[in-house]
């Protein structure tokens, strides 16, 4: 079996400051901590988030309300103040409601399936391959008859979500004309017409 390891980036170029403005709204059961080198950590009944934070920006709590402050208008700024609004704000959801994606199997023959914390594939190759999980992520697979496989991820961390979603989809991804392939739930494709189409 081939064997996919995920390695974790992060990436998000486009926050805007008028988004930094806006208050966060600390849920009940939620406990958020900011230590003096800037690291601010979010727990719920969910699990545990931390992060740290660029020394310009502060963060200052008061009662259940959290506001993300900047010292200036500069662009950087203005950028970094509403990213890292933005981010604290997907960790304090993450921690109390957290966040899911559904992702299909469309394919003859292709099969989901939980094995430990690996999720095996059958897609069509000569091997299945065989995604090792991060343990920050839920997961569970679904065959319903008459139904394509369906792979359900969980995770309080939005970001990690994101990451392990999209390396699962591009082990096959939707191919324009039939439309086989890994897709997210919902996701509509654009299909092309086949060569004999227009004979």
């Amino acid at each position: 079996m081939l064997v996919a390891k995920l390695f974790v980036t992060y990436f998000n170029p486009h926050e805007m400051s008028r988004i930094g403005k806006l208050p966060i709204n600390i849920p009940a059961g939620v406990d958020i901590k900011v230590s003096n080198d800037n690291e601010i950590t979010v727990k719920g009944k969910l699990g545990e988030l931390s992060r740290t934070i660029n020394s310009i920006i502060t963060i200052n709590i008061d009662g259940a309300i959290l506001t993300v402050n900047r010292p200036n208008d500069t662009k950087e700024a203005k950028a970094l103040h509403g990213l890292y609004r933005s981010l604290i704000f997907n960790m304090v959801k993450g921690v109390s409601e957290g966040y899911q994606v559904v992702q299909e199997l469309v394919g003859v023959g292709y099969r989901a399936a939980a094995v430990g914390q690996n999720l095996e594939l059958t897609l069509g190759f000569s091997h299945n391959v065989l995604v090792e999980m991060p343990k920050e992520i839920l997961f569970e697979t679904k065959t319903e008859r008459g139904q394509n496989p369906k792979i359900t991820l969980k995770s309080a961390d939005k970001e990690l979500l994101g990451l392990v979603a999209a390396k699962i989809r591009s082990l096959r991804k939707p191919e324009p004309y039939k439309g086989k392939g890994i897709k997210f739930e919902g996701e509509i494709l654009r299909r092309k017409a086949g060569k004999s189409a227009g004979k």
